[in-house]
This record gives C-alpha cells, sequence and structure tokens, in this order.
C-alpha cells in the first residue's frame, strides 16, 4: 500500500518554529528558540578594504545581523583579517561570513578571521558539473564518498580548532556532475548533496553547521528544503536552515519571487535565517527580509484549524489539485486573475488593462466578465436554501470556519453542492494564519472528492505596495507551488494602490510561484566579489531591450560559479566571462565566448534572433 505520510512537519495546521539546535556565529547565535536571523552579502572587491567595510556597515546599519564576503583567491581571504580589524576598530563585532567556493585552502585561511564559512557541496571538492554523461557504479560512488570524507575530515578539524561554524549550501545550478549523473538536479539529489556533508559532520561530532538549499525556481527550492527537512529528521538531525532564492532579479519581481519562495517555507515554521537575493545594492535586501519576518510573526497564536491529514497532497513534487472546468476556470485551464474593480467601472477599466488581462473582474456581490456579463456571488446559505440561482452560473463565497459549521450541522449538503455543475468556490480566511487554514479546507475538499474550482480571495488594509507585495506573496505562495487554486483575487482597501497594482501583483504572484507564465521572466543574481561589471545597471539594461519576449526567460549572471547551472531553467544567459567579457548561452549551451561586455545586449538579440524566438515591440501609443 503506498506510504501516505508526506509530513516534513510536525502539524500542518499549526504555525510553529521547527526545532533546530543552536549554532554560534561569532557572537550572535542562530537556531532553537532564537529570533530568524538575517543576512546579506558584500558585492565590493574583498581585496578593497575601505570599500568593502563601508558597504557592510551600511548592511549592518540596515539591520543584518551577519554579512558575507567573496573570497575568490589567496588575496581575499588573507584581507579579511584587515576587514575584521576595521570592523572591530569602527564598533561593529556583527558576525562576517565567508563565501568560498572550488578552493578548499582559502576556506581554511579565512577561518582565521571570521565567524563562518560557506562551502558549495558541489563544487568544493568534487568537481562542478559540466552536463557530461558519465555513469557511477555503486563502488566507484562510494569510492568518490570516501575521497570527499578524506579531505572533509580535517577541515573540520581546523574550523573546531578555531571555532568556527560553517554553512553547507547547495545550489541547483552548481550540483557535482557525480551528483547529477545519479539524481539529476532533482529535489532527491540536491538534497542528497547536503546529506552526504552532514553525514561526515554527525560522524566526527562537528555540530556548528547551518545549512541552505537554494535555487531560481521557487517550486524547486520549496520542495527541496521540505525533503532535505524530512530527511534530516529520519537521520536524527537538526541543523539550522538558512533559506533563499537564488537569482531573485530586482524590483517588483525579486520582492514578489524571494518572498514565494522563503515565505512557503517560513509560514511552516522551518527557516532560521533568510537573505533576499535583489540584484540591487545590498543594503536594500535588509528591509524586505524584515518585512517578511515580521509578517510572519503575524500568524502566531492563531485560532485552531484542522484538517483530514488523510488528505494530503505530495509535498514533494508538484500536482496541480485535480477540478472540473467551469467555464474558463478549473481542469487543465491556466489560473485565472480576477481583478478588484475597486468602485470603478468596467468602461474606465478595460482601456488601461495593458498586456497582463485579467479574465474576471470583482465589483461586491458580482463577478463581471471582459464582455461585462454579471455573475452572483452568494453565500453559502443564500445558494444551500434560496433557490433563485439553481441551473445559472455563479460564485460561491465561503471560509472553512462558516463550511464547517454548515457541515456539522447538515452533513448532507455536500451531496447538493457536488451536484451542481456551474459553481465557483471563493474561498477566503480570517484566520491569523491564513496558508494554513486554507490548506486545510483544500484538504477538505479532498477528502469529500469535491472538486469545484476555487478562487483564492485575499484582502488586505496597506498603503505601502512594497507592503502588500511581501504579505500577498507569502500569504499565497505555498499554497500555489502545491497546485492548490484555480485563481486568484486581491483586494485591497487604500488610495495609494491602483487597481493596475492589485491585478499587475496578481499576475507576478501566479508567475513567481509557476502557475503562469504572463511577461519575460528575468533570473538574475544580486551580484559579489566575483561580479565584474556593473550588474544592477546590466540588468536594468537587459529587462528594458527584451521585455517584450514575454515567453522566454532570460538570465543575467555576474559569474560562472552558478549561472552555468542556472542556464538550465532559462532559455538565454548572459554570464559574466571575465574582466570586460561576457559568454552567452541557449539554456546550457555556450554560444558565444568572450563578448565585450558593450556589445553582450546587441549579440544577444542577435543570438536570439538567429534560434527564431525574436519578435519586434509593439509601438507604444
Amino acid at each position: 500500500m503506498e506510504d501516505r505520510n508526506f509530513n516534513y512537519i510536525k502539524d500542518l495546521t499549526k504555525y510553529q518554529r521547527q526545532q533546530t539546535s543552536v549554532v554560534q556565529v561569532g557572537k550572535i547565535p542562530v537556531g532553537g528558540d532564537y529570533p530568524i536571523r538575517i543576512q546579506s552579502m558584500t558585492d565590493t572587491d574583498s581585496k578593497d578594504t575601505d570599500a568593502t567595510v563601508e558597504q557592510i556597515i551600511r548592511i549592518i546599519k540596515a539591520g543584518a545581523d551577519y554579512v558575507r564576503v567573496t573570497v575568490k583567491g589567496m588575496t581575499d581571504a588573507e584581507n579579511l583579517k584587515n576587514i575584521k580589524r576595521e570592523l572591530v576598530a569602527r564598533g561593529y563585532e556583527n558576525s562576517l561570513i565567508a563565501d568560498v567556493h572550488f578552493n578548499p585552502k582559502l576556506a581554511e585561511i579565512a577561518a582565521k578571521y571570521i565567524s563562518k564559512i560557506r562551502i558549495n557541496p558541489g563544487n568544493f571538492y568534487d568537481k562542478r558539473a559540466r552536463f557530461e554523461q558519465h555513469i557511477y557504479s555503486d563502488e566507484e560512488y562510494k569510492e568518490e564518498l570516501q575521497k570527499i570524507e578524506e579531505q572533509f575530515v580535517p577541515f573540520l578539524e581546523v574550523l573546531k580548532e578555531t571555532n568556527t561554524a560553517l554553512r553547507i549550501g547547495a545550489n541547483q545550478g552548481s550540483l557535482s556532475d557525480r551528483i547529477m549523473s545519479r539524481y539529476g538536479d532533482t529535489p532527491a539529489g540536491i538534497s542528497e548533496s547536503v546529506m552526504e556533508y552532514l553525514r561526515i559532520c554527525k560522524k566526527v561530532d562537528f555540530n556548528n553547521v547551518v545549512i541552505s538549499i537554494k535555487s531560481s525556481n521557487t517550486r524547486m527550492m520549496v520542495y527541496t528544503v521540505r525533503l532535505l527537512n524530512k530527511r534530516m529528521r529520519l537521520e536524527d538531525m537538526e541543523y539550522p536552515l538558512h533559506l533563499g532564492v537564488t537569482e531573485a532579479g530586482e524590483g517588483e519581481d525579486g520582492r514578489i519571487k524571494s518572498a514565494v519562495g522563503i515565505g512557503a517555507l517560513l509560514v511552516d515554521g522551518i527557516g532560521d535565517t533568510i537573505r533576499v537575493s535583489l540584484t540591487e545594492a545590498p543594503e536594500r535586501e535588509i528591509p524586505v527580509a524584515k518585512k517578511m519576518v515580521n509578517h510572519i510573526k503575524t500568524y502566531q497564536n492563531h485560532q485552531p484549524i484542522t484538517a483530514p491529514l488523510f488528505a494530503q497532497i505530495n509535498p514533494f513534487e508538484y500536482e496541480k489539485r485535480s477540478t472540473r472546468p467551469v467555464m474558463n476556470m478549473g481542469g487543465k485551464q491556466l489560473p485565472v486573475v480576477i481583478a478588484d474593480l475597486r468602485d470603478r467601472s468596467l468602461s474606465e477599466i478595460l482601456p488601461l488593462r495593458g498586456k497582463q488581462i485579467p479574465e474576471y473582474f470583482f465589483d461586491r456581490d458580482q463577478i463581471l466578465d471582459l464582455e461585462g456579463n454579471a455573475y452572483p456571488i452568494l453565500d453559502l446559505e443564500e445558494y444551500l436554501f434560496g433557490g433563485s440561482h439553481w441551473g445559472q452560473m455563479k460564485f460561491i463565497r465561503t471560509n472553512k470556519m462558516e463550511f464547517d459549521r454548515f457541515m456539522s450541522e447538515n452533513p448532507e449538503i455536500i451531496m447538493k453542492l457536488k451536484q451542481t455543475r456551474k459553481t465557483v468556490l471563493i474561498l477566503e480566511s480570517f484566520n491569523k494564519n491564513p496558508y494554513a487554514e486554507l490548506r486545510a479546507f483544500f484538504m477538505t475538499l479532498e477528502s469529500h472528492i469535491w472538486k469545484v474550482p476555487v478562487i483564492i480571495l485575499r484582502s488586505y488594509k496597506e498603503s505601502s505596495l512594497e507592503d502588500l507585495q511581501i504579505k500577498a506573496s507569502i500569504d499565497l505562495g505555498g499554497l500555489l507551488l502545491d497546485g492548490y487554486g484555480d485563481g486568484i483575487c486581491i483586494t485591497n482597501e487604500g488610495d495609494n494602490i491602483t487597481f493596475t497594482d492589485l491585478k499587475d501583483l496578481s499576475f507576478s504572484i501566479l508567475q513567481a510561484s509557476r502557475m503562469r507564465v504572463s511577461k519575460t521572466e528575468f533570473i538574475s543574481c544580486p551580484g559579489c566579489g566575483r561580479t565584474l561589471f556593473d550588474l544592477h545597471e546590466t540588468t536594468r539594461k537587459v529587462k528594458a531591450h527584451f521585455k517584450h519576449l514575454n515567453h522566454l526567460k532570460i538570465g543575467v549572471m555576474g559569474c560562472v560559479v552558478n549561472g552555468p547551472g542556472e542556464m538550465g531553467d532559462v532559455d538565454y544567459g548572459f554570464v559574466g566571462a571575465g574582466n570586460g567579457k561576457v559568454n552567452l548561452y541557449k539554456g546550457q549551451s555556450l554560444k558565444k565566448r568572450h563578448i565585450p561586455y558593450e556589445n553582450a545586449v546587441y549579440e544577444l538579440e542577435n543570438l536570439i534572433r538567429d534560434n527564431g524566438d525574436w519578435s519586434e515591440p509593439e509601438e507604444q501609443n
């Protein structure tokens, strides 16, 4: 019989921080009952002490607990001593983290000066994947693991001697050939790349470990962290987790994508420290991270929620909830956007709608389509006992508490609800933990085998668009990543947020959760000391030039550490290759090498044209 025990946390219906061990990172511990820590990473040249110190101070003043610094070579590693000395002299003793790839010797040097080392299991001892097919026998695989252990254990001894913490940070974009050959870049493979190192840490009793798994694909990131959390518990491990979405981008896209991915885990109590990776000045990441953490705090001490746990979906693999189609909702159709008219008429709105066109409009007690046809919104009592709308297309607006009350009083009403073929549910939550209650409602629907399409409605009272973007992305993102919902509707009371803001936010959340693509997706890294060109300005140029290609995903990567790997999730890629040079990719295939930076946007357009993916932008009126 199939094992349906998919639980990756203790209780799917209750917000509670996942119990983890405490790791001492300098003077600021992480894990256990300590607050969720916030961090960022410098993008200066780590050999430039003054510039790096100034940027670290800006990041700390913005509210960061930890700051990570790029270590490319021996000079960078040794200069950490000067950076640390200058920071202490100026009164800043926040924990510094060294980011090391490819060279274990650099990590040993850095350990003498800073509080934590981040290593990448995909390239620290293993060779980073060259995407070559190589089949390892079981014996060969064991031999490779033994080699890693022989090299890794002495390094752990160095960390013990220097009292330095370790982050084992895997990225989907930089797995080893060995892992790729056996598992591919799947949740099982990415999580195993971390577990291999954790087993060695546990074997030699090195417990000062934090772990992370990141991807630019929010669905992959969330599923993999969930799977790792379950696998750790099965092997009696409770290491703290660092959360982040790599290459999230800049502006509202970067904020929404980060909030969807990070938020989907935080709402389940997973995560002890977070980094929001924006292609912007690093200090700008901190206020966004703070807002995420503060919103999660509002989930605490929520009203009790019940759910039929046997109806839980597989949280490690995507499968959209099975529904019957009603008009263009449900079935195999893409989730719809229902935009709040906000006391405006349809004739006012339609000329302003732009490329992202909502399918429907929410207008108090009715839903309007693009032609102006109106469909009533009923509550459960009106639907069950009114009778005047029987046989007509309609929406039922309800919430779990109301539904449970009706079911407890009249269990037979589920049969009447299941009989209609022209009904769509509008589902909302008034619980302090809307995510868990909405998920519980979907599980209830599954237990009754009621395949009605569901529109998720969330209402807010925000005056700041960024606040609304973060809160809505957290509340809705995890549900959409799990295939719940046949559409969304976001409403807001507040004059500062427009109709266009709300409908664009709905489309962006659907795209960030990989449910529906409605615009060009740009995957760009935040930059670090390895980046040898102005990544922020470059990203703006690329977005401006290619934003009309809404059928494509385009990557803008500062260097080769994760760039080529992340190219597997994009159609075309722009990757830094050295001082003033750029490599251009189609998927993971390198097509143009060492293009002068100033010609790269033009050459990328030519590459897209040569492959038949270019279309001319529409003229603006």
